[in-house]
């Protein structure tokens, strides 16, 4: 159990998966995925944050 939370709160907190699974000592990432658990809102968090980004390049861009 302490290792599906290791996990999950690396990737959270922006961890690359590959990195996760060099961590864990797993040959297979699909072993790792299997550990990470997300929050049900994962995948609306990263997109505003990417769009975030986006909207921070474009700002500067012509001015």
């Amino acid at each position: 159990m302490l290792r599906h939370h290791c996990a999950s709160s690396l990737y959270r907190n922006g961890v690359d998966i590959v990195a996760i699974q060099e961590l864990l000592g797993h040959e297979w990432i699909a072993t790792t995925m299997g550990y990470i658990h997300v929050h049900g809102t994962h995948v609306e968090d990263s997109w505003s944050r990417a769009a975030d980004r986006s909207a921070a390049r474009l700002s500067g861009v012509g001015s």
